[in-house]
């Protein structure tokens, strides 16, 4: 990744050894114009911006949910069919029945094209919205499509690749290097092959379903390290950002716990609170063998910034409020369910705190400590909660003392950016980047970038307090398929109609508010 950059002021010497005989060169100023120059400071460095050199501006996209919708490239070309969320989002199983919860009923294939239309979208990123990075997704699933145990070492892995998959994500690569764009990398956005979960199976039968993902804990750990590996040997020379687990806690969560029309992630089965331990173990080892496998094959510095790899995490921070602050119940369980969605995994990952039974107490890990070097936050909403005397999951933690409806998406709370970054920078010892940020239908209220600038002006106040953040990222480029939404979410910057076979890209307002921020790296006064 670009560090930041030092900014040396380069003033203009004179040399004091001139003559007398050198002014009367035909060339020299005359007398008047020789006091201007004496008279005038010298030459002042550029003035400070909000955002200093080397802070990356970009937008974020993940490769499920943007890469399908291909306009004329072949179904077999374009259409993952390999990924379990593919299959979810698919299958009659869990698309007709009651307990489904899927709101959005498009086919995973209306999506926007990237994959097809990647060089145009990329030009937009770096041309019309001056960025100057772009995260997205190497799918597991198209590079491995079946299933890769018992193959060891990078030769008979490249061998087992698939070589299209390989190719296009190069050609990806290439296009971006072309428009100097940071690419920022994350090696698993969710979706995992359907060699490693059966998302259907497991939906209407989970005791008996199989493959069964995250739940098979050491299967899963080591085939998704070994394609952690490969693809950091295969693209180091491309890469040095990297983020190994999109949001881990809501597989848990809204898949094993509770899941609904809201928000849901394959299998979605509620309340298996066994099986949801063992994801959240299982997510927790994963980050730190994914970690351990890009530091050692991503031998290249592919930026020239003096590093081969910056490898992270990319985690959803939410401020979690009590409904009354007067409340000390309510005061209690705001401040639990913060430990537990905020604070457990990343203390494990980046401190190698291991609290084995959700309660507070932590034993040391040092097989887990210091595995990251920044934490990617996603930045979206807040949380208001009731507390209860006791935990609404005992078996589970028995800090969960909060009413079940307290997993309401709420509004975004700008004003808290500085704190949850206080956290990452003075608790975890971190640099943060915020690698997801934004809203639905971004500004065609009107607006013109009010929920861009509220956000962006909360980071610059924070970074000007001394919180140490690398960048920002807007999700998302184009609209795409929000998961089990479908297409009803929009929050591209730039809107795809999915009955539109050419997939034209129409700008929204908020794109002129983020390509002038992006451009002056200052905003509006």
């Amino acid at each position: 990744m670009r560090r930041w950059l030092v900014l040396a002021a380069l003033l203009c010497a004179c040399d004091d050894g001139e003559t007398k005989s050198d002014a009367a060169d035909a060339t020299a100023p005359d007398a008047g114009e020789a006091a201007d120059a004496a008279a005038a400071p010298d030459a002042a460095p550029p003035p400070p911006t909000d955002f200093p050199p080397g802070f990356l501006f970009g937008t974020a996209i993940a490769g499920f949910q943007s890469d399908m919708g291909c306009p004329t490239l072949p179904r077999a070309q374009c259409v993952d069919e390999a990924s379990d969320w593919y299959q979810f989002t698919t299958a009659p199983e869990t698309t007709g029945s009651a307990d489904a919860h899927l709101a959005g009923q498009d086919p995973a294939v209306v999506g926007p094209g990237f994959w097809e239309l990647y060089e145009a979208d990329i030009a937009r990123v770096a041309d019309e919205l001056h960025g100057d990075a772009l995260r997205f997704s190497i799918e597991w699933s198209r590079v491995f499509p079946t299933a890769t145990d018992g193959i060891e070492g990078y030769d008979a892995l490249r061998a087992h690749a698939d070589a299209d998959a390989i190719a296009k994500y190069h050609a990806i690569l290439a296009a971006m290097k072309a428009k100097g764009l940071e690419p920022l990398v994350t090696l698993n956005h969710y979706a995992l092959p359907t060699w490693i979960h059966d998302p259907v199976g497991c939906h209407v039968d989970f005791t008996n379903c199989s493959p069964r993902g995250w739940v098979d804990r050491e299967r899963t750990v080591r085939e998704i390290t070994k394609f952690a590996g490969f693809v950091a040997r295969e693209f180091g020379g491309e890469i040095d950002l990297w983020a190994t687990l999109n949001e881990p806690l809501q597989n848990m969560v809204f898949g094993y716990l509770f899941p609904s029309a809201e928000r849901s992630h394959p299998p979605a089965v509620v309340g298996r609170l066994t099986a949801a331990r063992t994801v959240f173990d299982a997510l927790i080892e994963a980050h730190a063998r994914m970690y351990d496998a890009v530091k050692a094959n991503d031998t290249a510095d592919a930026n020239g910034d003096g590093t081969t790899s910056f490898v992270g995490i990319v985690y959803p921070l939410v401020p979690i409020f009590p409904k009354d602050p007067q409340n000390e119940l309510d005061v209690q369980g705001a401040r639990n369910l913060s430990y537990l969605w905020n604070e457990v995994f990343l203390n494990a990952v980046a401190l190698g705190r291991y609290d084995e039974r959700l309660d507070g107490d932590t034993v040391d890990r040092p097989d887990l400590a210091g595995r990251m070097d920044y934490i990617g936050v996603n930045w979206y909403f807040g949380l208001t909660v009731e507390g209860m005397r006791t935990s609404i999951l005992p078996s589970f933690s028995p800090r969960l003392t909060i009413k079940p409806t307290a997993f309401g998406i709420g509004q975004n709370h700008p004003e808290k950016l500085g704190e949850m970054l206080r956290f990452v920078n003075e608790e975890l010892r971190l640099p943060a980047i915020i690698t997801e940020n934004g809203e639905p239908d971004p500004n065609d209220d009107g607006t013109g970038g009010a929920y861009l600038r509220a956000n962006l002006t909360a980071l610059r106040d924070a970074m000007a307090a001394g919180a140490d953040v690398r960048g920002y990222f807007w999700w998302t480029l184009t609209d795409n398929y929000e998961w089990n939404h479908g297409m009803d979410i929009r929050m591209g910057l730039y809107a795809v109609d999915p009955d539109d076979a050419a997939k034209t890209r129409v700008a929204r307002r908020s794109v002129a508010a983020f390509a002038e921020i992006a451009r002056t790296r200052n905003l509006p006064r």
